[in-house]
């Protein structure tokens, strides 16, 4: 089979998923961590074999795949930053986000120190992988349980500021270690100031310009997440607007269909799935399912107990199970680690199952059936569809 064949088998397949998991009840993302956590390691390891006619590096290798994985990663890493753009923390927010943010990060750091036993910027990037919340996956969650308005937009803030938290901190952590390519990034993130003084205006133009931008840092390998957050910190500065130049219909599509796929299957497939399992310790392997998941959770509940009740009746167990989604955040997060060898392959495969159990989780605890209890006095709006 070609090389072309077999990415078209690879991203049929993670349409097949994602249909049967919408019979099923699933959200995309999720049917799609179980097809990369499930099905992918047992394609690497066929195509590992001496009989196979294709081999990884032959998949990954094509000057056409790296063009759509950097065009793929700049697209989702374009989208989560855009989300972080609309941060209007309120105090109630803010309350949530520190432990939400401060109690995972400090348990990843001692996982990273004490089990793991490495340290510096790989230490650093782990806290962050425990502490991270999906904000895509997880506004999609409060829409499809018709959550309360005020409470999904105290928990989408709340969010936002965690994730800002965790890409602004990996940055510079990144940064600091190649200072020549930090200058580059800098200089790429204030690209606005001069085209603002050129006159240009139109929020389609710099949500192109943006894009572009993040593709070359992946393709040079410069600090994608400080150019992304340096050029929208420019944008607020000026007060412009920002809009990619996709519609949502458009966008969505290419991330369900196209990107995530595409993204997925080129973190799973350079690992080494073979060494990978040989190097599994039982005792890890829980730990860094279970440890990541509890220490989020406990975090979620003391910001909860912290901050005013969203509405009469709010559930802190609820909320703090949506608090926990990670999914596409993570997804991009765990392959900008591998790429840059910050963790290794066995640690990739199992913050990849720590995050499908995470966002499973609402699901499976039969979140969507839970009867919700708004404030008397507010008027609950029909779920959008």
């Amino acid at each position: 089979m070609t090389v072309l064949g077999m990415w078209a088998l690879i991203l049929l397949g993670f349409a097949a998923a994602c249909g049967l998991g919408k019979r099923l009840g699933l959200i995309p993302v999720v049917s799609q961590l179980l097809l990369a956590a499930l099905a992918l390691p047992l394609l690497n390891l066929l195509l590992s074999q001496p009989a196979s006619s294709l081999d990884t590096a032959e998949l990954l290798s094509p000057g056409w795949v790296k063009t759509l994985y950097g065009a793929s990663f700049a697209l989702l890493l374009g989208a989560i930053l855009a989300d972080v753009r609309e941060l209007r923390p309120d105090r109630e927010a803010l309350k949530l986000a520190l432990p939400s943010f401060g109690v995972p990060f400090a348990c990843g750091l001692a996982c990273a120190v004490w089990l793991l036993h490495i340290q510096g910027i790989a230490a650093l990037a782990l806290g962050l992988v425990f502490a991270i919340t999906a904000i895509p996956v997880l506004h999609l969650y409060l829409r499809a349980i018709d959550y309360p308005p005020a409470a999904s937009r105290r928990l989408l803030q709340a969010a936002i500021v965690i994730d800002l938290a965790c890409w602004l901190l990996l940055g510079l952590g990144q940064g600091s270690l190649h200072p020549a390519s930090l200058g580059w990034t800098l200089v790429a993130a204030l690209a606005p100031l001069p085209l603002y003084a050129l006159g240009l205006r139109a929020p389609a133009a710099y949500g192109g310009i943006f894009l572009a931008l993040l593709f070359a840092a992946e393709h040079y390998r410069l600090n994608a997440l400080l150019l992304g957050i340096g050029f929208l910190a420019c944008l607020a500065l000026l007060q412009l607007n920002l809009r990619l130049p996709l519609s949502a219909r458009w966008s969505q599509g290419l991330q369900q269909y196209l990107a995530v796929p595409l993204i997925l299957a080129c973190g799973v497939l350079q690992v080494d799935v073979q060494q990978a399992l040989q190097t599994f310790e039982p005792l890890h392997l829980i730990a860094l399912v279970a440890l990541p998941i509890f220490s989020k959770l406990l975090g979620n509940w003391l910001g909860l107990c912290w901050a005013a009740p969203s509405f009469a009746g709010a559930s802190k167990w609820r909320e703090s199970l949506l608090l926990n989604i990670r999914g596409l955040s993570e997804i991009v997060f765990l392959n900008l680690l591998l790429s840059q060898q910050l963790i290794s392959a066995s640690l990739y495969l199992t913050l990849m199952l720590m995050s499908l159990v995470a966002t499973l989780m609402p699901a499976l605890a039969g979140l969507h059936r839970l009867p919700l209890n708004p404030l008397p006095t507010a008027r609950r709006p029909h779920a959008e569809h």
